[in-house]
């Protein structure tokens, strides 16, 4: 197992001009996710032209406006990821966008390339279903902002997931490497990482084919992973620390849908967990606090 630039990207390393972590399909080696991570200082602005790929602006701290095909969007956004939901700006391919914000702040930016031009969009924070996955010490609070089945996008999924400190979560190791239709879609995947009050995490990905992805990565905020094949999970919280990951998923499937198989001799772990209690801990918070 390795822990190298192939796969794991840090922070502030990975990053150039205005962006703290900057991954696009080239320097990834595959076709379509891309996700940037924006710092503005108070009354700063940036333009984002679009391209060939469809955005999600996403604030992590702060809020922003986000002005696109002459709408113009005000993003509450929030103080962390670890204090509530946040509203978001959906940005569509072959636009010009301009982000501002008054008090700075950092935003995310996940992209996918993408055929369909659908219309600039205001996520309100209230709408962001709010799912509690897992139960035990898998246990993990997952906002669905953009989910498949949750906000419309051409290829872009993108959820938030916050593990509790000393759970587990992307847990049982599972892939999306492969079509198999209606039991699993092909998807290239980003996990980009904060942890509450700082402090490191663990991030397992192993090999689903020979010479497939094998890294094993201590990851800490700011730094991401990028899985374009093989089993993923577990992400480990430390004790006493929350750990925040962004997915940002796209694939060429003519169907943007969410299939997984889990690793064989690890399945069974979801058995067990109708008889255990979620963790107490969460939800961690929920839309209503965003509102």
């Amino acid at each position: 197992m390795t822990d190298n630039d192939t796969h794991v990207l840090r922070a502030p390393a990975a990053g150039q001009g205005p962006y703290a972590l900057d991954i696009d399909p080239k320097r990834a080696g595959w076709s379509r996710s891309s996700l940037r991570v924006l710092e503005l200082p108070p009354g700063g602005s940036h333009a984002l032209a679009a391209g060939d790929s469809e955005w999600i602006v996403l604030p992590l701290s702060g809020g922003c406006t986000v002005r696109a095909e002459g709408e113009s969007f005000e993003l509450r956004g929030r103080d962390s990821v670890f204090a509530s939901v946040t509203d978001f700006a959906y940005v569509p391919r072959d636009a010009h966008a301009q982000i501002s914000s008054g008090a700075g702040g950092r935003f995310a930016l996940a992209g996918a390339r993408c055929e369909r031009r659908l219309p600039a969009r205001y996520g309100p924070a209230p709408e962001v279903p709010v799912e509690l996955r897992g139960a035990g010490a898998c246990s993990r609070q997952v906002n669905n902002f953009a989910a498949a089945d949750s906000f419309a996008c051409d290829r872009l999924i993108a959820v938030e997931v916050l593990t509790p400190g000393g759970n587990w979560s992307s847990y049982p190791p599972h892939k999306h490497d492969e079509y198999h239709p209606g039991v699993e879609a092909e998807l290239e995947e980003i996990y980009y990482f904060e942890v509450d009050g700082d402090g490191l995490g663990y991030h397992r990905v192993s090999p689903s084919r020979p010479g497939g992805t094998d890294v094993l990565a201590e990851v800490g905020t700011g730094d991401a992973v990028l899985v374009p094949d093989g089993w993923h999970g577990p992400s480990i919280a430390p004790p006493g620390r929350t750990l925040y990951y962004l997915n940002v998923m796209a694939g060429p499937g003519e169907t943007r849908e969410w299939l997984i198989r889990d690793q064989p001799g690890h399945g069974w772990i979801r058995d067990t967990w109708p008889s255990q209690p979620v963790d107490p801990r969460l939800p961690l918070y929920g839309p209503e606090l965003s509102s």
